[in-house]
């Protein structure tokens, strides 16, 4: 059976808190100067946390930015264009636990020939029990990875991620676009993708919920190493770049589903040592616009440190494998499903 690093979320936590202690080695290197003025960012999960502050810090330097939430619209983007004196900020709807919804947006984008500079993939659920989609799918493994694969998939198709591998309507051949993967370093240690458990739903708790929300990093982690693999030919000099970053432990509502106790426990933990969204958005804004990863792919950032991710990622078979299943799910599932090989 699968596996994720911690099956305790207070031992989880407690981990997390001494990476804050930790030297930042390059966290002087981006400042209010890091521009990117009419650039086209995409967050997914912008509504609350970390997805808020990230549209916060891009809106403020520059950047057009689509909010893609399931709720809170347009309140969470009239907040955005408050806090940072921009106009250039949007709200769309998105629900990541409806393959339909994932399909209407992208349509919509391609219709309106909007293409994107940035994307980055935040939203995300972490469940203490498990919970039917209409797909029929555990919604963790949904909303967390296969909805990130399929909507990945649509955007390349329909060239709203500019590229010349899929779509053939690459923009600014020197600088490509940028697809950020909102991770994190407890996937660490998970264990190798358990291909007859993936995808199939079944009942479990909250031990298996919490093990289930890094294992399921390990597999979204995966996946920016095999895409990058087939979008970029050579790895040298990317079509698109995908790079991977955990921000750090972040005070936000992620566990607000958990049972009260735990909540409650974790909240305390969250509000006295955590990081606020604002200061783990500035990690997240480096790694998407600073020149030090211009036509650089599969890079991994533990907050301001470059690191290696868990060495199951960069294996090519266990990509491959993880691909050809996901398509597999997603066809079963999906009469339009339109991904590429």
């Amino acid at each position: 059976m699968a596996h994720g690093r911690f099956n305790n979320p207070v031992v989880a936590s407690l981990t997390g808190i001494l990476d804050i202690f930790r030297k930042q080695k390059f966290s002087e290197r981006i400042t209010n100067n890091d521009r990117i003025d009419g650039k086209t960012c995409l967050i997914t999960g912008a509504n609350t946390g970390l997805g808020f502050a990230i549209a916060v810090d891009l809106a403020k330097r520059g950047g057009k930015i689509i909010m893609a939430c399931r709720s809170q619209i347009p309140e969470a983007g009239e907040r955005v264009k408050k806090l940072s004196e921009s106009q250039n900020v949007e709200m769309r709807y998105l629900d990541l636990s409806k393959i339909d919804s994932i399909h209407n947006f992208v349509t919509e984008l391609k219709k309106e020939n909007i293409t994107l500079d940035y994307t980055i993939l935040n939203a995300g659920v972490a469940l203490p029990k498990a919970r039917k989609t209409p797909s029929g799918l555990d919604e963790i493994f949904l909303v967390n990875y296969l909805s990130n694969f399929i909507l990945l998939n649509l955007l390349l198709n329909n060239g709203v991620i500019p590229n010349t591998t899929i779509s053939k309507n690459k923009k600014n051949i020197d600088k490509p676009a940028r697809v950020i993967f909102i991770s994190s370093d407890s996937h660490q240690k998970s264990s190798f993708i358990d291909h007859n458990e993936f995808g199939r739903y079944f009942e479990y708790g909250l031990k298996k919920g919490m093990n289930n929300y890094s294992y399921y990093k390990l597999v979204f982690n995966t996946l920016a190493v095999e895409i990058s693999r087939r979008v970029n030919p050579d790895s040298n000099n990317p079509n698109v770049s995908f790079n991977v970053i955990c921000p750090g432990p972040v005070n936000t509502d992620i566990v607000r589903e958990a049972p009260w106790i735990v909540r409650m426990t974790l909240k305390s933990i969250f509000s006295v040592f955590f990081q606020s969204p604002e200061k783990a958005s500035k990690a997240v804004s480096y790694l998407t616009i600073s020149k030090d990863f211009e036509n650089k792919t599969v890079q991994y950032m533990h907050m301001f440190n470059s690191k290696k991710m868990d060495y199951k990622v960069y294996i090519p078979e266990e990509g491959k494998k993880l691909w050809d299943h996901s398509f597999s799910i997603w066809k079963k599932i999906d009469n339009q499903a339109a991904g590429f090989k």
